[in-house]
């Protein structure tokens, strides 16, 4: 009888020939030593091409200003993807808002991780996951990369406030941070528990939110980097972002910067090109963009008792199907299905 390593051996040299990647057990993998299984995972990385998580990575640490555009459901996500984004914001806010619940971890992180595998099975893009402060305490948040990079996604930005955590836009509301030793053990947590060298951690930093002042933010940035982040996210609800500015005047390019500009949108993007920022997120303007939509065509409808007036002002149901790709469906069908 053939042994489990000469049946993997023929299996991958199969493999190789027909460019058709494959997945063994692990029971299989051992029993061929550490050089087949390197060779499978070659060929497997060579067919699969790049990871979403090293193309995000690259992005991080381009030379260019890079962007990535909020999604909160497949169909979002597809739709960034066409647009010609290279990468997916996961918000929070807007995946929460698309369920009906809080900004308030009113969605439990199961039911995120849901919303997220649809998103990662419609588009070929990296996902960078708005994490919030990772669900609790630094056991749920390495548990929650082991969860995240099942489903294929890229990247985790996690802020440094308490769980429940509180929407940084809310006015008037109190922004209690975490600890800084605390969190920086966090990130290293979560860094010593993925498996995927390439998954991203990103440290959002809330002191500018919470009205601590730059140096507290710097002390923070400083904390997180050295802890493993990829990055640092630094967030600020200021229109005119003056704290944002002494921030990267103080941090001297000491790693990747990620800004969200949802409330100072009226200052160029070629200034934070000159300031080397490495990441911006349109944080929030799908769901915004959506919601006023279907706000505007149901009470059309429903005033007018008639949907005439609406048709050629919304996508028609074939778009639908084109972008749920019917197509495939189609193709898959005269292929699988037995001719009667």
């Amino acid at each position: 009888m053939a042994s489990s390593a000469s049946v993997l051996r023929s299996c991958v040299t199969s493999s190789i020939k027909s460019k058709t990647p494959l997945l063994f057990p692990a029971s299989l993998q051992a029993a061929a030593g550490p050089g087949l299984a390197h060779h499978q995972k070659r060929c497997y990385a060579v067919e699969t091409g790049v990871k979403k998580s090293t193309k995000l990575r690259q992005m991080l640490q381009s030379s260019e200003l890079e962007f990535i555009m909020e999604a909160h459901s497949g169909i979002s996500a597809c739709i960034a993807e066409e647009a010609g984004f290279k990468g997916i914001w996961g918000s929070g806010l807007s995946m929460a808002t698309q369920l009906g619940v809080r900004d308030s971890n009113e969605a439990s992180w199961t039911q995120v991780l849901e919303v997220l595998e649809f998103m990662n099975d419609a588009c070929s893009l990296p996902i960078l996951v708005d994490a919030d402060t990772g669900y609790g305490n630094f056991n749920n948040a390495r548990r929650l990369v082991r969860k995240l990079e099942d489903r294929g996604i890229a990247g985790a930005a996690v802020e440094d406030k308490l769980f429940p955590k509180t929407n940084s836009l809310l006015d008037g509301r109190a922004q209690p941070l975490a600890d800084v030793k605390e969190f920086a053990l966090k990130i290293q947590a979560m860094k010593e528990a993925q498996r995927d060298p390439d998954f991203n951690i990103i440290a959002r930093v809330e002191a500018l939110i919470a009205g601590w002042g730059v140096d507290e933010a710097l002390k923070r940035a400083d904390a997180y980097l050295a802890a493993g982040a990829t990055a640092i996210l630094m967030h600020s609800k200021l229109s005119e972002p003056k704290d944002i500015r002494a921030f990267l005047d103080a941090w001297q390019n000491k790693g990747p910067v990620v800004l969200v500009p949802t409330t100072y949108y009226k200052t160029p993007v070629d200034e934070w090109r000159e300031r080397k920022v490495s990441l911006i997120i349109w944080a929030n303007h799908s769901i915004r963009a959506s919601v006023k939509a279907m706000q505007d065509l149901t009470k059309h409808i429903y005033e007018n008792q008639s949907t005439a007036g609406v048709e050629n002002n919304i996508a028609t149901v074939k778009e639908l199907f084109r972008l749920t790709k019917d197509d495939e469906l189609k193709k898959a069908e005269d292929r699988y299905l037995p001719k009667v």
